[in-house]
């Protein structure tokens, strides 16, 4: 089991690799793709099913070590089996 932290960079800064990949696309004909942003997974394995203390412990990690608030944002924190 797992913890994983989706991170997308902030809404209203650019998001360079986002618009590469969308121009690669166009040229490529995919003309329907309006947008692409890139962001990040992080996964933190656990020997067992996480708890909801160790899900608000992620969340809180998520913010404050795994990602740069200045830039980004944590958009998810969820648990998963493998």
């Amino acid at each position: 089991p797992k913890i994983v932290v989706q991170v997308m960079p902030k809404q209203d800064l650019l998001d360079p690799q986002g618009k590469a990949v969308a121009k690669a696309l166009e040229r490529s004909g995919h003309k329907a793709i309006k947008a692409v942003r890139i962001g990040k997974r992080i996964e933190l394995h656990y020997s067992s099913t996480p708890t909801a203390a160790q899900l608000a412990e992620a969340q809180k990690i998520a913010e404050s070590f795994l990602t740069n608030g200045v830039i980004e944002d944590v958009v998810s924190v969820t648990v998963e089996q493998d």
